[in-house]
């Protein structure tokens, strides 16, 4: 497991938790989540973010509503 990644019981409680707050579970929710904790986590421009974690806009327009 790469070392950016939420292991899967920290991503279920989590899952969880955003599921109360009425968050809708898309197909691509964990990966929008890694993306700004990775983010959060190195500091890089929203723009420099692997793009395993989808299309950068997306990932900072989903950073900015929640």
């Amino acid at each position: 497991m790469p070392r950016y990644m939420l292991s899967d019981e920290l991503w279920s409680k989590l899952k969880r938790i955003m599921l109360q707050f009425s968050i809708y579970d898309k197909r691509n929710l964990r990966m929008m989540v890694e993306g700004i904790l990775y983010r959060m986590r190195v500091g890089c421009p929203w723009r420099d973010i692997p793009e395993q974690f989808g299309k950068w806009n997306s990932v900072y327009r989903k950073f900015n509503v929640w």
